[in-house]
């Protein structure tokens, strides 16, 4: 019994020994390891990556107890499998590297927009507004990516250049059912109608309601790839959806669509203060739909 006491005091002295000599950066140090650790488990979780890290952990164990019970043949296979690893990781998890590496790179150090850019985004936003004011009547699917930070040359190759001043006659040809533009996506870029046709990455998370269609898909992914926000009419129902960041809300009328829009996308302060006012005009109520499981009847579009 002695000994156990004993046991316990020398485990306390050398607890309140190291607790006496931990400094504030070493606080900082672990608060700084465990953020990490909780966003590398949280997007294990939210990916396929997941199920891949499982089987590297199998293929470790397998290897661990190879080496145990001196099993030459199967150790020297795991040996050659562990030596590849890191060169395997960079392969199989080439497209959740590519997206955290963007997310990192998704900073708002600079500035911001030049006053100028602002007004011609400014008159972009009510334009598009003005156009899906008709598509929503019209039930006319209709999918704008407004760029971000993040540049979006690759998916602007996928698409044709248009390249034109913003105006809701032009984006209603964009979207016009017999359009041959119609079922991609238009970007705008600084304020223009840059290019229409476009092909989105489609999402892969499978947290979202099954009622979600193509479009409503492809938007979350564009916004879990970029810093795009995204604005989709359903073809199905004619409900407004924002996207940012891989949230989708719904539920807009044009009104609302605006504020929002703006809220977003303008950094002005006298945008800012505008687009309270006008958020209390909100005719609908927003709804945010991730995780959701209730349908609206038909997939939308």
């Amino acid at each position: 019994m002695t000994a156990v006491f004993d046991g316990i005091y020398a485990f306390w002295n050398q607890l309140v020994h190291a607790i006496s000599h931990i400094r504030i950066l070493d606080i900082l140090d672990i608060l700084i390891m465990a953020w990490i650790i909780f966003k590398a488990i949280q997007f294990l979780i939210d990916t396929r990556a997941g199920q891949l890290v499982k089987g590297l952990v199998i293929l470790l164990g397998a290897y661990v107890i190879a080496k145990w019970w001196e099993l030459a043949v199967l150790r020297w296979l795991l040996s050659i499998v562990v030596d590849s690893a890191v060169i395997a990781l960079a392969v199989i998890f080439q497209p959740e590297l590519r997206r955290i590496l963007e997310k990192v790179g998704h900073t708002r150090f600079a500035a911001g927009q030049l006053p100028e850019d602002e007004q011609l985004l400014s008159t972009c936003i009510d334009e598009v507004c003005k156009a899906v004011a008709t598509m929503q009547e019209k039930k006319i699917g209709a999918l704008i990516v407004f760029e971000g930070v993040t540049q979006l040359g690759e998916i602007i190759n996928t698409g044709t250049l248009i390249n034109a001043e913003p105006s809701a006659s032009m984006v209603g040809n964009v979207f016009f059912p017999k359009s041959p533009l119609h079922d991609g996506a238009l970007i705008v870029r600084g304020g223009r109608l840059y290019a229409a046709g476009c092909i989105l990455p489609l999402t892969q998370s499978h947290h979202f309601s099954s009622q979600l269609g193509t479009r409503h898909r492809a938007a979350i992914g564009m916004t879990e790839n970029s810093d795009a926000v995204v604005l989709v009419v359903s073809e199905e129902t004619g409900i407004i959806s924002i996207v940012q960041n891989g949230e989708i809300k719904r539920n807009y009328n044009p009104v609302s669509a605006n504020a929002e829009l703006r809220r977003l996308l303008l950094t002005s302060d006298n945008t800012k203060k505008n687009t309270v006012v006008t958020a209390l005009k909100y005719i609908n109520p927003l709804k945010s739909i991730k995780n959701s499981k209730n349908g609206e009847g038909k997939a939308d579009e």
